[in-house]
Parts: C-alpha cells; structure tokens; sequence
C-alpha cells in the first residue's frame, strides 16, 4: 500500500511539471497518460494487489490521480488551442502601420480656444476657479445680499443650504477670487462652465460655459470697455459685422450694457434663434460697481475697471450656423466630426 502511493505521489509531480506547446504534444500527453496501454489504467490494475482491509483508501487515491491527470490533460488542451489561434491571428511587425483617424475638437472647445486667444493679444490672461462655489463668491461679494431682488435673475442649483453652497451660476465667482488676491492691476479671463435651472430648448441648456473678462487699474473707463469689445467682435465676427450696445441692469455693474451682433444664421431677416429681431445678444458688460470693488478690499476712489461676461455655446452658434444649442450636449458623432481642429 505505501509503495502504491508513493508511485502515485511521484507520477503527479510528473505530471505537475508537464507542458504541451501544440497539440502534436497534448495528443502524446494524452497517449501516455490517459491510453488504452497509458500510466494511469496501468497503476489502476495495481488495486486487485492490494489488501482488502487497504482497499478503500488504495481505490480514493488512485481515482484522485486520475482525476488529476484528466484535468492536466484539458488544461493542456486548451492552452495549446488558445497558441495556435493566437498564432494563427498574430500581428506581422513587418507590415506597414495602420492610419489612426484623427479626432476632432468640440465645437465648444474651439469657441473657448479663439475667444481666449483673441483676449490674449489684448493682454488678459486666463484665470479658473471651483464650480461648486459659497455664498459669498457667487451672490454676497457681487452686490447681491441675501435678500436681494436680483437673486431672482438666477435659477440656482444648491448643493447645500445654512450656509449655503451652490453649483456656480456664472463665472463672476472667480472675478472675486482674484480681486481678493489684492495684486492689481488685473486683466483676466475666466472660462468655465456654468449652472442654472433653466427649461432646456434649443436656445437655452441647464448647463453651458461662459468666458468672462475683467480689467481693474487706474482711470479705465466705458470707453476703454468698449474699444476692446469692439475689437474682439471684428476679429471673431469679421470687420462687416454690426454691433449695438443697449442699456441694462446687471447688480455687480454700473453702468451696464449689453451687446449684439446681426444674426449670422438668418442675415438679419428673423428666425427662431434671434426671435425674429435679426439682432442675437452676445454678452453683457459694464463698470464694475464701486461695492464690488469695496468688498474685495480695493479702493474705488482710486481704482476703477469693467467687466464682460458672454456664453460660448452662442457664439459658436453664430460661428458655425448651428440652430439649436442642445446639439453641443448630446455628443452625436454625427454631428461631432463635421468640426475641425482650429477655426
């Protein structure tokens, strides 16, 4: 009994250490192991030399070791199968590369890409900021106390109340955030993407991404704010395009303005994106308001400056003849690679 399970124990260290590259090899495991005439029906006639009282167990291991050598063998058997088809579907190096189709950039992104660069040649540089932002930033430093009338202007989302914090409704926050830097002057850019509960149509998005500027010195005036918008209209639109500043209200300005090009999509006749005025708003700005100022620590009796703020998707509506806005969010690849790279 104890020779037989030694010869056991030695024939599955053997069969441990096996290895069958194709399946010439795995049908030779097969015959020598697992034949008619192979090692395991041979030490399986062993069991009538042993004693009855040694049977049970003698019958337990040998049918353990056979087992054992079936499974080796359908081991064996797939991993040579699994080479030969990974043989059989191998990449040949010698052959010439394949063309990797190139992508495109977001419609958005490239609208983002020509606005920041435009203001670069003005000198501005680019600031970022949180999206989910306090009280303070969003509404309270931007002359908007919690009581304040024209907190109703905007439809904000809130992550939490008492205190409250909230998905930014526009990136006037991170003009706050750089005032209170205190290193003036300031000449900045703020790209982002923006939050506000709003019914989604084709003019309108819950979400979308604005850029807005700011300039803070000694002696700017309206008149500085206008010259450097109407110098990014003509580089963007093209030196024909006409513009009109309307008068308006916005809390953190004074005085404030708003800005509209002709209608690109349309040509001034009226459609659904101009309302039928052939004039399509693209921006608000004006003067920064003197509590503004103050709030962030700067003084207004010696620093003044003016802000703009403006949607990308609007612009990039005007720019590519697109009619609804919330094609830039449904990602339709369609759609997606009709942009190229640079504009």
């Amino acid at each position: 009994m104890e020779q037989l399970l030694n010869k056991i124990e030695a024939f599955k260290k053997e069969l441990e250490g096996t290895i069958a590259a194709d399946a010439k090899q795995v049908e030779e495991f097969r015959i020598k192991w697992l034949g008619t005439k192979g090692v395991v029906k041979d030490i399986m006639g062993e069991m009538k030399n042993v004693a009855p009282e040694n049977k049970k167990a003698a019958g337990q291991a040998l049918n353990e070791f056979k087992i054992f050598a079936e499974t080796t063998y359908e081991t064996l058997k797939q991993s040579a199968a699994g080479s030969q088809q990974s043989t059989a579907t191998a990449i040949d190096l010698s052959l010439p590369g394949d063309a990797m189709p190139l992508g495109s950039r977001h419609p958005v992104v490239l609208m983002k890409n020509r606005i920041v660069s435009i203001f670069q040649r003005l000198g501005f540089a680019v600031a970022e900021g949180p999206e989910i932002e306090d009280d303070w930033h969003n509404f309270g430093a931007l002359n908007l106390p919690a009581h304040h009338p024209a907190r109703d202007m905007q439809d904000t989302f809130y992550v939490q109340q008492n205190p409250d914090w909230v998905l930014r409704t526009h990136t006037s926050s991170v003009q706050i955030r750089e005032m209170e830097k205190g290193k003036l002057p300031i000449r900045m850019l703020m790209p982002g993407r923006v939050y506000r509960n709003e019914t989604v149509s084709a003019r309108s998005h819950c979400f979308f991404h604005q850029v807005e500027g700011l300039y803070i010195d000694e002696h700017v005036s309206f008149a500085d704010l206008k010259q450097t918008l109407y110098f990014f209209v003509k580089e963007m639109y093209g030196k024909d395009v006409k513009v009109r500043f309307r008068p308006s209200y916005f809390p953190f300005t004074e005085p404030s303005a708003e800005m509209d090009v002709t209608c690109f999509i349309c040509g001034g006749t009226g459609c659904n994106i101009c309302k039928k005025t052939g004039w399509v708003e693209i921006l608000g700005c004006g003067m920064v308001h003197p509590n503004v100022l103050t709030n962030c620590h700067i003084d207004p009796n010696k620093y003044t400056g003016f802000a703009f703020g403006m949607g990308i998707e609007r612009p990039a509506m005007l720019k590519y003849g697109v009619n609804d806005l919330r094609l830039f969010s449904e990602n339709d690849v369609r759609f997606l690679r009709q942009f190229t790279s640079a504009i």
